[in-house]
């Protein structure tokens, strides 16, 4: 059993390195596409801002070991975990390679939804809808903290991204209406260079909330796995140089400092691998960006993602970015937005819960006529 643990707790620790490359692209695409940062220069920013930003938070992380899969209904076995990460990770590298931008956040929680089933042999009570509705903002289960956003960040992100171009370009207007040196900065080549610095920051700041908010669903995994392991037995016989992977004695939504580390530092190596597939499509396929257009999507899907985060929510990073990149296009002009590759990124979108949690339950059920769950 407890050799199973590991294992499992091997599998998301791939799940985070994967997703690490996967989601490079969010993190990076503006920068590397608008020139202001070379392709190694950007990745290695992404690298060290995924790392800080997975150590300052663990509101997601909670939603993930306890929002999702009812545990009163289906144990939390190493065997579900493992079968809602393979669902998820299949799905991701099919992504990739085809150079689709689809969540890992959507293929995680599809692949939990699609374990937590098949073990429950279709019981739907095994998935937690509403959950203390009282307060939306302390709501958890799949409606409040998976659905509702799902639907509303990819608008938001539209939305402020638009917003932002729009407020930006009213700033440089007033500046060229003004005399002397405020005017001389409103000049395109002034414009790019100020934002061209700007957008190394916004950048940072990106890769700081990717790591908030995307960092945080493996630590979930791996605390639902250690308590789900706890309740079985698994951990009783931990030996001594493996005592830290008791569950965190704390009640609450505490996860133990060793997994947000551990996680941290996966997500970092895997950001620093790169994903360049995904790039070119986020990057340039979808329309052409300039600094003062990188900085508006950076800050506007950062902003997203940082709300998401302090409310528990795991949303897409994909979704934030991409429908950021698509107001700021709109804002620029409608007609130049490449409205093919939106719709291959809008078919992956609605594909990967459903695609991910089809395999993940494929997977439970094989272990299950082979008599390993």
């Amino acid at each position: 059993m407890l050799t199973l643990v590991l294992v499992v707790v091997a599998f998301a620790l791939v799940f985070e390195f994967i997703n690490g490359f996967h989601d490079t692209a969010n993190s990076i695409a503006a920068s590397v596409a608008t020139k202001v940062l070379s392709p190694g220069q950007a990745v290695s920013l992404a690298a060290v801002m995924n790392m800080i930003g997975a150590l300052t938070g663990t509101a997601v992380a909670a939603t993930i070991a306890t929002g999702i899969v009812n545990t009163e209904v289906v144990a939390a076995t190493s065997q579900l975990v493992m079968s809602a990460l393979l669902g998820a990770i299949v799905w991701n590298l099919v992504t990739w390679w085809f150079g689709l931008p689809s969540s890992s956040s959507h293929a995680l929680i599809g692949g939990l939804c699609g374990a937590a089933l098949s073990a429950s042999h279709m019981n739907w009570d095994s998935l937690i809808w509403i959950q203390s509705a009282a307060e939306w903002t302390k709501s958890k289960g799949l409606v409040w903290k998976v659905m509702v956003p799902m639907v509303t960040s990819p608008l938001v992100g539209f939305l402020l991204g638009l917003s932002m171009m729009v407020l930006l370009w009213a700033l440089i207007a007033a500046m060229s209406r003004s005399g002397g040196f405020l005017r001389r900065l409103a000049r395109p080549r002034w414009i790019n260079a100020v934002f061209g610095k700007l957008q190394i920051a916004s950048a940072a700041y990106m890769g700081y909330a990717h790591g908030h908010n995307d960092a945080q669903k493996t630590m979930g995994v791996i605390a639902l796995t250690l308590v789900g392991a706890q309740a079985s037995g698994a951990l009783d016989d931990l030996p001594d140089w493996l005592s830290f992977m008791h569950p965190a004695a704390s009640s609450g939504n505490d996860v133990a400092t060793w997994i947000v580390v551990t996680c941290a530092l996966v997500m970092a190596a895997g950001t620093a691998s790169g994903g360049w597939r995904i790039i070119k499509t986020l990057g340039h396929k979808m329309v052409k960006l300039h600094p003062l257009d990188g900085f508006a999507v950076d800050t506007s899907s950062a902003t997203v993602l940082m709300t998401a985060a302090h409310f528990g929510m795991p949303v897409s990073t994909t979704h934030t970015v991409s429908t950021a990149i698509m107001g700021v296009g709109f804002a620029k002009n409608p007609r130049k937005l490449k409205i093919s590759t939106i719709e291959r990124i809008i078919w992956a979108w609605i594909l990967t819960i459903p695609a991910s949690a089809t395999v993940a339950w494929l997977f439970y059920r094989g272990l299950m006529i082979a008599g390993w769950a």
